[in-house]
């Protein structure tokens, strides 16, 4: 290893660490912040009518002693702490007593099974059709890149209510929410298998339709760029064949294609918020968003610090793959 890459790992570790605690300290923070205060929401559902302001004011300090929030600022940060450190998390406010890792240990599995493949798909297919209008024109210059220009700029909901109307409320094909039918149990079998399936559809799709698009036009024209470059004219003055040319050229046009895969990969459970909650899908999209309907503080922060920590992550390895991988960045570590 030489010693302009050492220091440029060092460079990039600590900045990854100076970032971790400052996304630590800021998802503990920020949903605290939220209007509302959830020991009261619970009490007011929980509490009899006809209980006295005694009674009332007992259940709110129950709920408070239980959630540490008799604590000051500082004792709940170091529960909160604590709690990651563990892998609990505490316990959910709004289903106390059920802990933070079992909330998301239910819905992790249903959003990256949603999420990866769809971000996958949408990447492959993407970088695809903008690299072959970027190189044949013609009509898939004419008439796919327009198409992926209006796809692209369609947001994530819309997409997902354009086809929930279409397909599941018009003709009635595909089912309009949740995971699996109603009442049935999940088990290794046929019918469940094809029920999942079935409701696995739509989301999916929505999802990769506003992928393909993005990536559709920032492979066109990053491809552009790099067949006009003066390597390029200048193989093929050499009498290089094409074919040849090209690989480097889409190779070249592909790295900042593979920077935006990672992104991708890394924010799938924040970017599931709007498919899940549209479609009533149960992953971890859906639990942020009822934990931010209810002031569920433990379950927000859970959510979004995994969300940061795996951007984090993301974004440090694709750094560490540059360093190896990018020409310029290796000849930077020499500067």
């Amino acid at each position: 290893m030489t010693k302009g890459l050492k220091k440029y790992l060092k460079k990039k570790v600590f900045w990854f660490i100076i970032t971790f605690i400052a996304a630590v300290i800021l998802n503990f923070i920020l949903p605290r912040l939220m209007p509302g205060d959830p020991v009261n929401a619970i009490v007011g559902k929980n509490v009899s009518a006809g209980a006295s302001a005694e009674q009332v004011q007992q259940q709110v300090e129950f709920y408070k002693h239980q959630f540490g929030l008799d604590k000051n600022i500082f004792g709940q940060f170091l529960d909160f702490v604590k709690n990651a450190a563990n892998g609990t998390f505490g316990v959910s406010y709004s289903q106390y007593p059920r802990t933070v890792s079992d909330i998301i240990g239910a819905g992790i599995w249903w959003t990256i099974a949603l999420q990866l493949p769809a971000i996958l798909v949408g990447w492959i297919l993407g970088n695809l059709l903008g690299a072959v209008a970027a190189y044949k024109r013609g009509i898939w210059d004419k008439v796919f890149m327009p198409l992926s220009l209006f796809f692209s700029a369609v947001p994530a909901f819309g997409a997902a209510v354009i086809l929930m109307v279409i397909f599941a409320v018009n003709l009635k094909i595909a089912p309009v929410n949740g995971a699996y039918d109603p009442g049935m149990i999940p088990a290794f079998n046929a019918k469940f298998i094809g029920s999942v399936i079935a409701h696995y559809q739509l989301p999916f799709w929505s999802i990769v339709l506003i992928s393909i698009g993005g990536q559709a036009v920032g492979m066109r024209s990053m491809s552009i760029y790099e067949l006009n470059a003066d390597y390029v004219k200048y193989a093929r003055f050499l009498g290089i064949k094409d074919g040849k040319i090209v690989r480097y050229v889409f190779r070249n046009a592909m790295l900042p294609q593979v920077t935006g895969l990672a992104m991708s990969i890394g924010s799938m459970v924040g970017g599931a918020l709007v498919a899940e909650t549209i479609f009533s899908y149960p992953g971890l999209g859906m639990a942020m968003y009822t934990a931010i309907t209810q002031s569920d503080y433990p379950v927000i922060s859970a959510t979004t610090l995994i969300i940061t920590v795996m951007v984090l992550l993301a974004a440090f390895l694709l750094d560490i793959i540059y360093a190896f991988i990018d020409p310029r960045v290796k000849a930077a570590q020499f500067d």
